[in-house]
């Protein structure tokens, strides 16, 4: 088995490096956000917006020149990226469709689907294939009902907005557009091409699927251990015996390759396709060129917080569900990276009213010296971030 030794620098290069947060831009514009989704697999959404949701975060900090248009144009206008559930809602390349159909048959063997609930469904087809896109607010569907779906919430709930939800998650319906969090419908067949609709399942053999999904997922954050991780959250079926013999095969097939890294005893595994990196790390006699980014707290660099934690020695908790009074930093606080270092966060946000982007607070971590340099990076990031958020001024203010 082959095996590569990585000091902890290179290994954190590494990481930066296949997500293009380090060096020179690897993701330009529009192809370049495209190819980074193809790349991960999927991104998570979040409908929070305090300064750009968390796909945008992610994407802007990769991307050059990535502004928010750009991706509402790859999900409802170019149609090459679609929502759908995977870790959790995500933004998934439309190309990997029929990976899904899986999920779309399950739910169409809902079993609070009652004789009243398809009768409701054929009636909001009908009134989508009249009308066009729609949202709940909109379709003549009244009242409440029971329904349940292990993708979005269980209970009583609009009707109106079960059924159309329901018919999404069959993939009867797509996301045509959305306002703000308001999600607006139309049927697949108008936006999905017939060919990657009708695809046949490509891995019928659930541990098959299992375990392109359990790959993939090591993709996304570049390399992933062998162990109960928050990387592979959502992939059902997926128990800790299932997951060493998927590392066990893909160690013997050769997709995966072993890396050992300084002071670490666990294992970790890449993709055999991301081998040229691990290459050019080992035989380059200089390191990267530097670049300062926010890193969005959904990241799919962060998925495995404990391996964030072992590698960069950088501590992070989402608190935007933590009550007030026990956040240690701000509900909506950024990692900010520098070179291979997460160097701090950043508690920030957006006021549209006053065009103004809010620095609420910086914490640099403990063995950062704030320099005069440093603290130049930091004014020319807030300032790309400012302008992707469409802010004309920035306040910044320290505790």
């Amino acid at each position: 088995m082959k095996k590569y030794f990585l000091t902890n620098s290179q290994a954190r290069q590494f990481l930066f490096l296949k997500h293009g947060l380090l060096g020179e831009h690897k993701f330009i514009g529009k192809q370049g956000a495209l190819e980074f989704v193809k790349q991960a697999g999927c991104i998570q959404f979040d409908p929070v917006d305090i300064c750009g949701k968390n796909a945008e975060i992610l994407l802007q900090a990769r991307v050059k020149g990535f502004d928010k248009k750009i991706l509402d144009e790859l999900l409802y206008e170019d149609r090459l990226l679609f929502d759908y559930p995977d870790k959790q809602l995500s933004i998934i390349p439309t190309e990997d469709w029929h990976f899904f159909s899986r999920f779309r048959e399950w739910a169409k063997l809902n079993k609070m689907r009652s004789e009243e609930f398809i009768a409701l469904e054929k009636e909001a087809i009908a009134y989508i294939e009249k009308k066009g896109a729609v949202s709940s607010s909109e379709i003549p569907i009244e009242g409440n009902i029971n329904w349940f779906s292990s993708i979005h919430w269980s209970g009583s709930d609009k009707a109106a907005r079960a059924v159309l939800e329901q018919l999404y998650s069959t993939g009867e319906l797509v996301i045509h557009h959305k306002k703000g969090t308001r999600k607006y419908y139309d049927l697949a067949a108008k936006h999905i091409l017939q060919e990657i609709l009708n695809a046949p399942e490509p891995l019928p053999d659930e541990f098959e699927h299992i375990k392109w999904r359990v790959l993939r997922r090591i993709g996304a954050v570049g390399f992933l251990w062998n162990k109960k991780s928050d990387a592979f959250l959502n992939i059902a079926g997926l128990t800790n015996e299932i997951r060493n013999k998927i590392f066990e095969i893909a160690i013997e097939s050769g997709e995966i390759i072993s890396i050992l890294i300084e002071g670490i005893k666990n294992d970790f595994f890449c993709l055999s396709s991301d081998e040229p990196i691990l290459e050019e790390l080992i035989n380059s006699p200089t390191p990267p060129k530097p670049r300062m980014e926010l890193i969005a707290p959904l990241d799919c660099l962060m998925w495995d917080r404990k391996l964030i934690q072992a590698i960069f020695g950088f501590s992070y908790r989402w608190e935007i569900y933590t009550p007030e009074n026990k956040r240690k930093h701000g509900a909506y606080t950024l990692p900010l990276i520098y070179g291979e270092n997460f160097i701090g966060r950043v508690d920030i946000s957006r006021d549209t009213k006053s065009s103004t982007l809010f620095v609420k607070n910086i914490w640099f971590e403990e063995k950062i010296r704030n320099t005069k340099k440093l603290q130049n990076e930091v004014s020319k990031t807030f300032k790309r971030f400012a302008k992707f958020n469409n802010c004309r001024n920035i306040s910044v203010s320290r505790n």
